[in-house]
């Protein structure tokens, strides 16, 4: 067993205002995502100027944050948020989703694609290479935090968590921190750089990023006030990946379908290539 390295939650303080080591992780995220965003847009043919970076980053910011706030109330936390709906505003008592926030990042994202004239999954396709850095950063502010722990278990690695009981644990927030942050931004960032057709680096990060979370989902301590939700074993994390992983495979088949039909009736210079 490995000794979980207690960490203070709040990073400093200044008066009666507290900064927590989880926030300064969405901060280093979204920073993240701008730096990459920018060096990718000054690159020949980007669909996207730096400028437009940061107007994009705005717009997702906005996204993750409601969208991620509300798809916690709604996917895990329903009965409170219908007998009370202002819980929604009380986002320091924690309670964030993933697939909210992505939710909220595709209609943000649409918005400002109307905004300029541009086709949302060219957006898509641009932004979601740099998304895992986010996500990891987030992983180690749930690691810092204590919180969303793995199952009881005896692999040499298991840590005991403040708040998870006396005994050990799977530290299943470093798990989704290196499938969901460091190997799906390598996949995502080696696979952009090549040819592709539009629309397949948008489904590649939903099949990759629903197939990691299905995965580590066997590691992670069921929500508590959910338990297991299918089948004696099944998570809600799970279950929301599903469609993510169903839609990212016909996404794949319809991007690189249509590539073959324009191989097969366009010269290779007239082909539409992200």
């Amino acid at each position: 067993m490995i000794p979980y390295p207690h960490f203070n939650p709040i990073a400093f303080q200044m008066g009666p205002l507290k900064v927590h080591w989880y926030g300064i992780m969405y901060v280093v995220g979204f920073l993240a995502v701008w730096g990459l965003g920018t060096y990718r847009a000054k690159k020949p043919h980007s669909p996207f100027t730096p400028e437009q970076v940061l107007d994009m980053l705005f717009f997702g910011a906005l996204g993750v944050i409601i969208g991620g706030r509300t798809g916690y109330m709604l996917f895990y936390d329903l009965p409170n948020f219908l007998h009370n709906p202002l819980l929604i505003f009380q986002v320091w008592d924690g309670g964030m989703s993933f697939h909210g926030g992505l939710i909220g990042v595709i209609i943000g994202l649409w918005v400002y694609s109307h905004k300029i004239k541009v086709p949302l999954i060219v957006a898509t396709d641009f932004i979601a290479p740099f998304v895992p850095i986010g996500l990891g950063a987030g992983r180690i502010g749930n690691f810092i935090n204590g919180e969303l722990w793995g199952r009881v278990t005896d692999v040499p690695w298991a840590m005991v968590f403040p708040t998870g009981g006396p005994l050990p644990r799977h530290p299943s927030q470093l798990y989704e921190f290196t499938l969901e942050g460091i190997i799906l931004f390598i996949i995502l960032w080696l696979f952009s750089k090549k040819e592709k057709p539009m629309m397949a680096v948008s489904a590649l990060f939903l099949l990759c990023y629903g197939c990691f979370r299905f995965f580590a989902e066997f590691f992670r301590e069921p929500d508590p006030q959910l338990g297991f939700i299918a089948f004696g074993w099944m998570t809600q994390g799970q279950l929301l990946s599903i469609p993510m992983i169903i839609l990212s495979i016909i996404l794949l088949m319809v991007a690189y379908k249509k590539r073959k039909f324009y191989k097969n009736n366009f010269k290779k210079s007239e082909i539409l290539s992200n």
